[in-house]
């Protein structure tokens, strides 16, 4: 037997913990938990931390400890989302964490394709993270929901595995998406990398996505996706601005920290931050208003820590975006041309006419306008 195949039998055969953060999520929980416990990968230990939930989560919880030991039920007071995690990840045993949120399921083979992934490139021993794409899991028109692929399937393309995240930046493009990927544990204790422990759920993946994925070259992709991410609308992130005007720019300047913590030079990646941090002060100011308390200034100073030729030479932000960059930094209105916003709008749209048909698209194009980000 050769010594890759032995790796590679090692490293499927790996202890994986899962960290299942739970808060009033009784209608959704029990599917959750029995997705992971059908895994074909058996080596598990499924933590379902109960951050204080008032509706019948818990019993839920404790049900399923009685019929599989591999559940293990903690309860604790109300925390938050980036805390109950924390707790999660410290309390687990496994080489590999994964976290999978209660409203969510996972396909059974989704632990398996991963360790696979990971063991074809030197498993724990050469690799830190393992990403994949998702599935997104959509209301449809007339009732009922549609499974489209997400954003980036198909469009990471190394030129080596394992990379650093700027040789794959569509991962930092899109949705931070920090639950579909297998992290390490010894790497997140190493480098210390935690969530941000803020009220509520508070955008705290942001953060965590740059933490992950800029501290290492050792990330591995499988464009195989398992995991089946539940959203309510195609709006989801101008909802919460809603409820919480100020709270995405906030995360987006803690996305800044870690990358400047992290060392962070390669323009790919400083791009991408760009692209989310004009993204975010629109969803904002469209959220909240330009004048709401608080507003102006934070976009002010966040904009300030911005590249201005990054910013305006950048195809996939809007002439909006550009100009309420420009508006912030006292720069004056600039002359804007929308072609090359455009043509990226068209090659996005092309990729998701290809992968998920015309008619999801042509949703996607309309509630990008509702949103303010044409």
């Amino acid at each position: 037997m050769s010594e890759s195949t032995t790796a590679a039998q090692d490293a499927t055969g790996d202890l994986v913990s899962v960290v299942v953060p739970a808060y009033n999520v009784e209608a959704t929980l029990d599917e959750c938990l029995r997705s992971i416990e059908a895994q074909t990968h058996r080596a598990l230990e499924v933590i379902c931390l109960l951050d204080g939930p008032t509706d019948g989560t818990s019993a839920i919880a404790r049900a399923h400890a009685a019929r599989d030991g591999r559940v293990i039920v903690v309860e604790k007071a109300n925390e938050g989302y980036g805390a109950t995690c924390n707790r999660g990840i410290a309390l687990a045993r496994g080489t590999w964490v994964a976290i999978v949120e209660p409203d969510d399921v996972v396909e059974p083979r989704w632990i398996e394709g991963l360790l696979s992934c990971a063991a074809r490139y030197g498993g724990a021993a050469g690799v830190d993270v393992v990403k994949a794409p998702y599935w997104r899991i959509l209301p449809a028109q007339g009732g009922g929901t549609q499974r489209v692929s997400c954003p980036y399937r198909g469009r990471v393309r190394p030129r080596r595995q394992p990379f650093p995240v700027g040789e794959g930046i569509e991962l930092m493009l899109h949705h931070p998406a920090i639950w579909s990927a297998l992290y390490r544990r010894g790497y997140l204790q190493d480098r210390r990398i935690r969530f941000l422990e803020v009220p509520g759920a508070g955008w705290t993946d942001n953060p965590f996505m740059v933490e992950t994925l800029c501290r290492t070259e050792r990330i591995v992709y499988t464009d195989e996706p398992g995991y089946c991410y539940r959203e309510r609308d195609l709006n989801e992130a101008e909802s919460f601005a809603a409820r919480s005007p100020l709270t995405p720019l906030e995360r987006w300047n803690d996305m800044m920290d870690a990358a400047a913590l992290a060392g962070v030079e390669d323009e790919r990646v400083r791009s991408a931050l760009a692209v989310r941090g004009v993204t975010y002060a629109l969803i904002t100011v469209g959220a909240a208003g330009p004048d709401a308390p608080g507003v102006q200034e934070l976009v002010r100073s966040s904009m300030e820590r911005l590249d201005e030729d990054l910013v305006m030479g950048s195809p996939a932000i809007s002439p909006a975006g550009k100009r309420l960059f420009a508006r912030a930094r006292g720069l004056g209105e600039p002359k804007v041309s929308a072609a090359p916003y455009y043509l990226h709008l068209a090659r996005e749209a092309l990729y998701r006419a290809r992968t998920n048909g015309l008619r999801f698209t042509l949703e996607t194009l309309r509630s990008r306008r509702a949103g303010g980000r044409v």
